[in-house]
């Protein structure tokens, strides 16, 4: 529960299917760069200072890849399947850096229902305005699943 409200569950194993897609558009603003590096208290230059990045390969500050992450892992918890799911495995690699104000498309995709395990891959592919790859890996997640548990109501009947 979310300050005393229930939140409806994300879609169950028996839901989803193989070739399901999600497409989503995000821009990198200064406002979450901001909040990131706040939060975490993560003072790379290569994040933040311009006069630094200059004099790197990638020529101006880039965004931090958790940071990317943290995108696609909301989109998850948020979409697909949603709220109530859960990551047990990532391997992601990030082919081209993005940089600050750049709009990022993500394509996920599901590419294998595993119903005993009650586990599904996603495959997430992204591209920048300039249809580089930005974004490539897959994502094991756990859809929600609520158990159902003998709790001391279950014996009222009795």
């Amino acid at each position: 529960m979310i300050l005393g409200k229930k939140r409806r569950l994300g879609r169950k194993i028996e839901e989803i299917n193989v070739g399901e897609k999600l497409k989503l558009t995000e821009k990198i603003e200064d406002r979450d760069l901001l909040l990131y590096l706040g939060l975490t208290n993560d003072g790379n230059p290569l994040y933040i200072q311009h006069d630094y990045a200059t004099r790197t390969i990638y020529k101006k500050p880039i965004v931090p890849t958790i940071m990317l992450t943290g995108i696609m892992t909301s989109a998850i918890s948020k979409y697909f399947p949603g709220p109530g799911s859960h990551i047990v495995e990532q391997q992601i690699s990030f082919p081209k850096p993005v940089y600050h104000y750049a709009t990022i498309n993500f394509l996920l995709e599901i590419i294998h229902v595993d119903k005993e395990a009650n586990e599904v891959k996603v495959s997430i592919e992204a591209h920048n305005e300039q249809e580089e790859l930005v974004i490539l890996g897959t994502l094991v997640v756990v859809p929600p699943k609520v158990e159902e548990r003998l709790t001391s109501q279950t014996m009222d009947n009795f």
